[in-house]
């Protein structure tokens, strides 16, 4: 099992930035991808960004292409995504998840809400 847990979610001004940090525990393998997904009301579960546990090769929704970094530091067990030039848009509750696929993952954390004002 592995267990995730995020934090840093909060509320921010359009144009501001927020660091989202996902703490993981458990039985994980090198081989893992670790993810971000975002899902906003009514709208369907989007894939935010990814990056494999060993290696750190990433991945990224066209959507938030050069505004999000997905990085992670394999000594805390801990990844993050630090997200700029936010827009209202990007409001949604932000889950962390892992697995063999950056875009299928297994494991699934609570989520944390975002939400950006205009």
């Amino acid at each position: 099992q592995v267990q995730l847990v995020e934090s840093g979610g909060g509320l921010v001004q359009a144009g501001g930035s927020l660091r989202l940090s996902c703490a993981v525990s458990g039985r994980t393998f090198s081989s893992y991808y670790m993810s971000w997904f975002r899902q906003a009301p009514e709208r369907e579960r989007e894939f935010v960004a990814a990056i494999r546990w060993t290696g750190g090769s990433t991945y990224y929704g066209d959507s938030v292409k050069g505004r999000f970094t997905i990085s992670r530091d394999n000594a805390k067990n801990t990844v993050y995504l630090q997200m700029n030039s936010l827009k209202p848009d990007d409001t949604a509750v932000y889950y962390c998840a892992a697995g063999s696929s950056p875009r299928l993952p297994a494991y699934w954390g609570q989520g944390t809400q975002v939400t950006v004002s205009s």
